[in-house]
């Protein structure tokens, strides 16, 4: 699937089963939600902090939670994530590109 479709489907999701998005606000706040979760997941996986007992730790849910969102807000706001994320790459190619080769923190 790519970004253009996983926008469309969340769009087509929205308009038949979730009658409306939510605004843009609500939507910003649901993201930094999600990100919490996910952090939280990996605080406990791959950090110092330990699951509680019958905690739900769906990595993958998580991070799927996270697209939504952030697919929802791209949608609200007329952004074409495709798109965007190619200009992204772009800059980060020209911006990087000797950078953390020549980075001694990474060797």
């Amino acid at each position: 699937m790519t970004l253009q479709e996983a926008q469309e489907r969340v769009d087509h999701w929205i308009k038949t089963y979730g009658v409306r998005y939510f605004s843009e606000l609500t939507n910003m706040a649901c993201l930094t939600e999600e990100v919490g979760e996910l952090a939280r997941i990996m605080a406990r996986t791959y950090g110092d902090q330990s699951f509680k007992q019958g905690e739900k730790h769906d990595l993958g849910d998580e991070m799927a939670d996270v697209l939504w969102v952030l697919l929802c807000l791209a949608n609200q706001t007329g952004v074409d994530l495709t798109e965007a994320f190619e200009r992204n790459l772009e800059k980060k190619t020209q911006r990087d590109k000797e950078r953390h080769k020549e980075n001694e923190k990474l060797r």
